[in-house]
């Protein structure tokens, strides 16, 4: 939990120390000190997301996740059919030891692979909001479920 407060008794500017508030749910490996994938919700007044995903993992986790997609390309080209809008940080070329005409070589390159939905300040302050969240998680269940597999985690 994020501290949603800061002391402005003396302060000009009055506004709050965070205006955001994030809520992780990582698998339950995350204290294994691997990087793992998971879910996430933010709230943030004209900026509120949720999905899943794995951001910034360890070298050796991206390794893995894209010599999966290499050694089983129909399990990702299962998760590309989804349609799942995967955002994240790219490389400008190939990753080292990858084929630059690879028909993945575009998801090779990421070096984050999440799937973000963007909710309305109206969605999330609606009583039903929890089950929008969570068909958001349901869309991204498919990479987040291949990407567990990548690191040998049960899903």
């Amino acid at each position: 939990m994020f501290r949603i407060y800061r002391d402005t008794r003396f302060s000009k500017d009055k506004s709050p120390f965070k205006p955001a508030v994030g809520a992780q749910f990582p698998h339950k490996a995350r204290n294994t000190g691997r990087s793992v994938p998971g879910f996430y919700l933010h709230l943030e007044p004209r900026r509120c997301v949720g999905g899943g995903g794995i951001y910034r993992p360890d070298a050796a986790a991206l390794a893995r996740i894209r010599e999966r997609m290499v050694g089983k390309p129909k399990e990702w080209e299962v998760v590309r059919r989804k349609r799942i809008p995967i955002e994240g940080e790219t490389l400008k070329r190939p990753p080292r030891g990858y084929d630059p005409d690879h028909r993945f070589v575009e998801d090779l390159k990421r070096k984050d692979l999440y799937s973000m939905s963007t909710f309305s300040q109206r969605e999330v302050c609606q009583p039903d909001f929890l089950a929008t969240y969570v068909d958001a998680c349901s869309r991204a269940a498919p990479l987040v479920q291949f990407l567990t597999k990548a690191l040998s985690l049960q899903w």
